[in-house]
């Protein structure tokens, strides 16, 4: 386990790894010993020729490995029955271990009141407020798609304060897709399953943000795809984000997009000038802060991708203001400010989505081919390239960058990188292809 710990994501380590308890190892097979069968299947789909390797890197040999569950005794298994009967379902999830509070965790700054609509987000919008009405059982479920920093999170959540504002009885619940991984993680180490899905099948209103991050996570998936089904056929409303369309989630299972579908699909572009203004103007007020309407053009013609950028800058300013008495701003002082954010964002952080279009293009290969496993040069090369232009291009990490192909670690993302480098060093015709390769997502983005 020592040779495997720096090679796995901490939490993913301390989840599958931690448990597994030696057994036995004669005639060439090494018996390990697991919590539960799902360890077992998730243990030999996922790691089985990494334990592998690092076994026959400690023993010298390649012994056979098999995972052994413990037997439990009638005891325990008479428990477990007392335990499962016990109490009605509302004394169940009042006692279980993840009753966190369902509405606090919502930003008391998401709301409708302080959504500014303008022509990139008007759709979503009128979808939002449809939703967050108690009456309307339409448009489920609502699937939301937008780039990162566009209001996909603030319009959930302004759904989710609408609707407890109208009905304070509500069980509103927001999670992000990482969120209900742990959960569920959590949930199989502590043989807690039951609690896990009294918990999220018995809301009123569940907001999933960022469901690409399911990619690769098969058992995940499979128990979304239950809650999501608990919750639809009890006429719960339910609502999702992503960063692209469902049919472009090509790593998640066909049944769930397809699920995904069977509502209303809205996306959120980035804004448009007038709304960038409109954005700031309204933050600016909010904060107390003073700023000219020159002032306010000047910034968002410069600062054109994202709100967060928009907010970021706004951030840096109130402070320079006060931490420096001024009381007057204009523009050559907003340039004096903020200048290295505006010409940061000119080349802001390309999508993961727009560098994998860019590259299928190329090599004239699938989506679902690039971001899945098939082998051959003619697929691992140009996922190595894309790989290696994520890395370079986006914004997100090596973890980040895994889940959009397939659900692969970081250190599988890391090799790709590091052979794309070394192949630029010394194929000349190769660092030609790759630089108007990335030229052109430049280009686009």
């Amino acid at each position: 386990m020592d040779i495997l710990s720096p090679e796995i994501d901490q939490n993913s380590f301390e989840t599958w790894f931690k448990p597994v308890r030696f057994h036995s190892f004669n005639h060439d097979i090494l018996q390990l010993t697991v919590p539960t069968d799902l360890y077992r299947k998730w243990l030999i789909s996922n790691y089985y020729e990494r334990i592998l390797q690092a076994v026959a890197q400690i023993t010298g040999c390649s012994p056979e490995i098999k995972f052994r569950t413990p037997e439990p005794d009638a005891d325990e298994i008479e428990s477990s029955k007392d335990c499962m009967i016990s109490g009605n379902g509302a004394d169940r999830l009042e006692n279980a271990s993840f009753n966190k509070p369902i509405a606090s965790v919502l930003n008391e700054r998401y709301t409708f009141a302080n959504f500014v609509v303008g022509e990139s987000n008007r759709f979503a919008h009128a979808a939002a407020k449809s939703v967050a009405d108690p009456i309307t059982r339409s448009y489920n479920p609502l699937f939301i798609y937008g780039g990162t920093g566009l209001g996909k999170t603030h319009l959930m959540q302004a759904i989710g304060h609408e609707i407890h504002r109208v009905k304070p009885e509500s069980l509103v619940l927001y999670v992000t897709s990482e969120q209900f991984m742990n959960d569920f993680i959590k949930a199989i180490a502590q043989d807690n399953q039951y609690d896990f899905r009294r918990y999220y099948r018995n809301v009123d209103l569940l907001l999933l943000d960022d469901v690409q991050f399911f990619a690769g996570k098969e058992h995940t998936q499979t128990q979304f795809f239950h809650t999501f089904n608990a919750l639809y056929d009890a006429g719960k409303k339910i609502v999702i984000s992503s960063d692209r369309p469902p049919k472009e989630l090509v790593t998640l299972e066909e049944r769930l997009r397809s699920r995904f579908e069977w509502g209303l699909i809205v996306d959120i572009q980035p804004p448009e000038k007038e709304t960038r203004i409109a954005i700031l103007r309204k933050k600016a007020e909010t904060n107390g802060l003073v700023m000219p309407a020159d002032v306010l053009e000047y910034i968002a013609e410069r600062i054109d991708t994202n709100i967060r950028f928009l907010e970021g800058a706004l951030v840096r300013i109130q402070a320079y203001m006060a931490l420096n008495k001024k009381k007057t701003l204009n523009i050559a002082l907003t340039r004096e400010i903020i200048g290295d954010l505006l010409s940061g964002n000119a080349r802001e952080a390309v999508s993961i989505s727009t560098i994998q279009s860019a590259v299928c293009d190329y090599f004239s290969i699938k989506l679902a081919d690039l971001v899945g496993h098939a082998r051959g040069r003619k697929y691992s090369v140009p996922r190595h390239i894309a790989q290696y232009l994520c890395r370079k291009l986006s914004s997100k990490s090596l973890p980040e960058i895994g889940v959009y192909f397939g659900g692969r670690d970081h250190s599988s993302i890391l090799h790709a990188c590091r052979s794309v480098e070394k192949r630029i060093e010394k194929d000349h015709s190769f660092e030609t292809m790759v630089g108007h390769l990335t030229k052109s997502i430049r280009e686009k983005s």
